[in-house]
C-alpha cells in the first residue's frame, strides 16, 4: 500500500461503519464552524467599516483586487451578510451545493479586507479551513456520510500538517536556536508593550516570571513547545489523534500564559475534531432510545 493510501485510510476510516451518533456529532462540528464563520465575518466587517483607511498589506486574493472599494459604502457589512445567509442555507441543505464555496470565497475576502492593515493573526484560519473543507465535501462528497468523513478528515489532517510544517518553518527561519530563552523574554516584553499601551498596566504572572528569571526555563518552554508542533502530524492516526489533541491544548495554554496570546476558536475546535465524541453520543442516542426521532430530523 502506497504511504499516501496508508494515511487516507487513517484519515478516513472507509473500513468503519458511519452511525447515527457520527452524524450527529458532524452537524454539531458543522454548526460550530457557521456560527464561528458568521462571528467573524461581522467582526471584521465592522472593523473594517469603522478603521481600514488604505491598503498597507495586501494579502491572497487582495494582490489582483482593489480591497480598498470595500472600506467605503457599508460593502464589508454587505459582505458579512451575504456570508451569513449563504453558510446557514448551506447548514440546512437549502439550494446549490456550491453555497459552502462561495462562502469560502466571501470569507477570505473579508479575511483579506480586515488584516489588510498590517497585522496578520492567525487564529482564524483554522475556521477559514474548516468551510474550505465544507465547501470541498459539499460539491464533491454530497452523501451525508461519505461528506462528514471527508471533511473531518481533511479538518485533521490539514491540522496535523500546519503544526508539523510550523516546526520546520521554525527550524529553517531561524535555525536550531529558535529554542533559546532569550527569544521568548523578547515575546513576552512585546506583548507586555502591547497590554501595557491597552490597559496602561502589565504585572508578569508566576511562569512569565520563572521564565524571565531564568534562560533554562524559558528554553525549556520553548523547546517543549517546538516539539509539540513537531508531533502534530500524529493526529493522523485515530489511535493516537486524543494525547496528541491533549498535548496541543497544553502547548496552546502555555502560549496564552507566557505571551498572552489566546486561540480560544483554536482550542474549542480541536477539542472538537480531536476525540472521538461520535462514540460517546451513540452510547447516549442508544441509551435514551432517541435513535429513530433523531434519524427522521438528520437528513439532508
Amino acid at each position: 500500500m502506497k504511504w499516501s493510501g496508508y494515511i487516507g485510510r487513517q484519515l478516513f476510516e472507509p473500513e468503519r461503519e458511519s452511525t447515527l451518533g457520527e452524524m450527529v456529532y458532524f452537524k454539531i462540528f458543522e454548526l460550530f464552524v457557521v456560527i464561528y464563520t458568521i462571528k467573524f465575518s461581522w467582526e471584521w466587517g465592522f472593523y473594517s467599516q469603522l478603521r481600514n483607511v488604505e491598503v498597507v498589506l495586501p494579502l491572497g486574493i487582495a494582490n489582483y483586487l482593489d480591497i480598498s472599494l470595500f472600506f467605503d459604502h457599508q460593502l464589508a457589512l454587505i459582505t458579512a451578510a451575504v456570508i451569513t445567509l449563504l453558510v446557514i442555507f448551506a447548514y440546512f441543505r437549502i439550494g446549490p451545493k456550491w453555497f459552502y464555496a462561495v462562502a469560502m470565497l466571501l470569507f477570505h475576502l473579508q479575511y483579506v479586507i480586515r488584516f489588510s492593515q498590517g497585522e496578520i493573526p492567525h487564529s482564524q484560519n483554522l475556521i477559514g479551513m474548516s468551510v474550505f473543507s465544507l465547501a470541498l465535501g459539499a460539491l464533491f462528497f454530497p452523501k451525508k456520510e461519505k461528506m462528514a468523513r471527508f471533511v473531518l478528515g481533511s479538518v485533521i489532517f490539514f491540522i496535523g500538517l500546519g503544526y508539523t510544517s510550523a516546526f520546520f518553518a521554525k527550524l529553517i527561519g531561524t535555525g536550531i536556536h529558535w529554542s533559546d530563552g532569550r527569544h521568548l523574554w523578547l515575546w513576552i516584553g512585546e506583548k507586555g508593550i502591547d497590554i501595557l499601551s491597552r490597559e496602561g498596566a502589565f504585572a508578569p504572572n508566576l511562569l512569565q516570571q520563572l521564565a524571565l528569571n531564568s534562560v533554562a526555563i524559558a528554553s525549556l518552554i520553548l523547546l517543549i513547545g517546538w516539539v509539540t508542533e513537531l508531533i502534530g502530524f500524529t493526529m493522523w492516526w485515530p489511535r493516537l489523534r486524543p494525547y496528541t489533541t491533549l498535548l496541543l491544548i497544553a502547548m496552546h495554554i502555555g502560549i496564552t500564559l507566557t505571551m498572552n496570546i489566546r486561540f480560544d476558536a483554536f482550542v474549542m475546535q480541536l477539542i472538537l475534531v480531536g476525540f472521538p465524541w461520535y462514540l460517546l453520543l451513540d452510547r447516549f442516542l442508544e441509551r435514551f432510545r432517541l435513535w429513530e426521532a433523531i434519524d427522521k430530523i438528520s437528513g439532508y
